[in-house]
């Protein structure tokens, strides 16, 4: 750091410390009495959160962080530990931590010196990401605890936003954001969930931007619950320009942002030749462009697997093509660079697209350009078509995401910059569920069924997990659990995927010996029909529903069943037929016997939406009745000779 930069910076933080003492004056965080309406429902209390972010160029950041939390019971035990992170573009000038007893009486403390040194969370096969770790031992409850941090980042893109922390089980006392940067600088911030105006000061040749909250409770507990991110207050911030390693962007639009991205992968498409003829080997004689797409999609998962590497210009920048093509492996950005390569040398264009991937994905803000993804898949726009490519995969077929990156925002890159786009979404008609069992029962009550089902789309995600993430041993050792069936062993069972058309479909056939599965009681015979796909819902009664529903996926889900019973039974009761149809979903069940056949149909369509948190007891009422419908029994009661 420059002479000139460090008087500048030693200024600020003496201002700050005058500004924060003056406030710490007023309110001790560490023995303050917390309310009673901070206590109820909650494991911890943050009595403080407060993070500052001082921009000192496009390419230094100074960050300050402090953090204090009553640990009400052991619960919350996961506070009396302090984790941080650093790499080659981030440096740990400090860490100091303190433990206090009930009042306030300081019992321990360490310093950065102290703290353990390991690889981050060992994921990373390649990486220069580390974490330093700290943490108390103590069982007297209530006591307190307290971090401070400095770090120095040697990039603006590390500058985060504003997340008051609180959860269903931590309320919050305070928190406290401070964005300091350069009167010349352009500062962006995106205020979301509340008309919280941020105290603006100049200092100097700095303005001071601080925003606080006070006084949260815990988030209610409650079922389909909305996101934090829904209703919260969170301020978004997003540098302008920015410096990395040498490379400079902008962040002000998302077009600058994907001309940024492109720049660091310019020139790691270049193949080795034998890779080359070998593409030409696989392709020339295909004249269908997604056949093409396929074929290379497969040579790519059968030739390379994926690992994570968080290594290079912040994680942005991706390993070429030519080390994919000799090592066999990459991460999320070097499989869709190597895949793209690829597709050039058979003639196709195909493009990265920077999306979050996770099975729940937070609130994305499409109005404001910032850093907002932690992935990167493939895309190759077709003249009538566009084929989503999920290279990290071993076994998805082209032209499907799963759930991992459906439905939602990502950055198309291409020679002009980013431009948003959104990624397909599975809906009512494509992720479905078909079965149909045939079931025998003997006098004994013991039952033996064959099921044949068919699971496709995003219900075919958790089956083609078990397919291939687990062993033989370890998928039979779930099917053995995973019933709400009496005593049963899994005589066999075969999954087989079809891939004939753009959704995948995965074929489940299970043969099931069930003990006691129906109870006999004197002369009468008790049976459910709804034999391996009853509900688990059951929703509790919510006087006073504080948050919206929210039903992010929709499905189907029909199932046939027939059932032979002993003879000489008759049908002493059985349940109506019973239809629903509501906002967010629809049932409906038939059951009949005929001679000495049970016959069972059920339908259930799950729909997507949001709702308002008045809707709840309705909500209730559907989820319950679907519960007890399935759960029902048809009685029989022998026949007198």
């Amino acid at each position: 750091m420059s002479v000139k930069l460090r008087i500048c910076h030693t200024i600020i933080c003496l201002f700050l410390q005058i500004y924060l003492s003056a406030q710490d004056k007023n309110e001790n965080y560490i023995t303050a009495p917390i309310p009673d309406s901070l206590k109820k429902d909650a494991d911890a209390v943050c009595r403080l959160d407060e993070h500052e972010f001082e921009i000192i160029s496009p390419g230094k950041i100074f960050e300050r962080e402090r953090h204090i939390y009553t640990i009400l019971n052991s619960n919350a035990d996961k506070y009396s530990s302090y984790n941080t992170h650093y790499n080659k573009l981030t440096t740990i000038n400090s860490v100091n931590g303190y433990l206090y007893n009930e009042v306030g009486k300081e019992l321990k403390h360490f310093k950065k010196k102290d703290m353990y040194d390991v690889a981050r969370d060992g994921e990373a096969f390649v990486s220069d990401d580390r974490m330093k770790s700290g943490s108390f031992t103590y069982t007297s409850y209530p006591f307190t605890v307290e971090y401070e941090e400095e770090d120095e980042d040697a990039d603006a893109l590390s500058l985060r936003g504003w997340y008051p922390p609180r959860s269903d089980k931590t309320s919050l006392l305070l928190s406290r954001y401070i964005l300091i940067a350069p009167k010349e600088y352009k500062v962006r911030y995106k205020l979301m969930n509340s008309n919280i105006k941020p105290v603006i000061t100049e200092k100097k040749d700095k303005i001071i931007y601080t925003w606080e909250v006070r006084n949260m409770p815990v988030i209610p507990d409650e079922p389909y619950a909305i996101s934090r991110k829904s209703y919260d207050p969170y301020v978004l911030v997003g540098p302008s320009d920015f410096e990395i390693e040498g490379y400079k962007g902008n962040m002000a639009e998302w077009k600058d942002y994907g001309r940024f991205y492109a720049s660091l992968q310019k020139g790691r498409d270049v193949l080795p030749d034998d890779l080359k003829q070998k593409v030409h080997l696989m392709t020339d004689g295909v004249t269908d462009a997604y056949r093409k797409i396929a074929i290379l999609y497969d040579y790519l998962q059968k030739n390379t697997h994926y690992v994570l590497i968080q290594f290079g210009i912040g994680g942005l920048q991706t390993y070429d093509a030519a080390y994919v093509a000799k090592n066999k492996y990459g991460d999320c950005k070097a499989l869709s660079n190597f895949m793209i390569s690829l597709l050039k040398e058979a003639g196709i264009k195909g493009n990265p697209v920077i999306i979050y991937g996770d099975e729940n994905e937070p609130e994305f803000v499409a109005d404001f350009p910032s850093h907002q993804f932690n992935h990167v898949i493939c895309c190759v726009p077709l003249n009538k078509d566009t084929v989503w490519l999920e290279c990290t995969s071993q076994h998805l077929p082209a032209g499907y995401l799963g759930v991992f990156t459906a439905n939602r925002f990502g950055l198309f890159v291409d020679e002009n910059g980013g431009t948003l786009v959104h990624t397909p979404a599975y809906l009512l008609n494509d992720n479905i569920t078909i079965s149909t069992i045939k079931a025998d029962l003997d006098a004994e009550g013991n039952l033996r069924l064959k099921s044949e089902a068919r699971y496709k789309a995003l219900s075919y995600d958790p089956v083609s997990d078990l397919l291939h993430h687990y062993s033989p041993d370890q998928q039979l050792n779930y099917l053995k659990r995973v019933f709400n069936l009496p005593t049963y062993t899994v005589n066999s069972f075969r999954f087989t995927e079809d891939y004939s058309a753009r959704l995948p479909i995965i074929r489940e056939s299970l043969d099931i010996s069930v003990t006691n599965y129906a109870q006999i009681t004197g002369r009468r015979l008790f049976v459910h029909p709804n034999i391996l796909n009853r509900s688990t819902v059951k929703l509790e009664d919510i006087r006073d529903r504080k948050l919206d529903i929210e039903f992010k996926e929709e499905s189907r889900e029909m199932d046939s069943i027939e059932i032979n019973i002993p003879q000489g039974y008759q049908v002493e009761s059985q349940p109506k037929d019973l239809q629903l149809q509501k906002k967010y979903g629809r049932y409906q069940t038939h059951s009949e016997v005929n001679s000495d056949k049970i016959i069972y149909y059920r339908l259930f369509e799950q729909y997507r939406g949001r709702f308002p948190a008045s809707q709840y007891e309705e909500v209730q009422n559907f989820y319950n009745e679907i519960y007890r419908s399935d759960h029902a029994q048809i009685v029989f009661v022998k026949k007198s000779n």
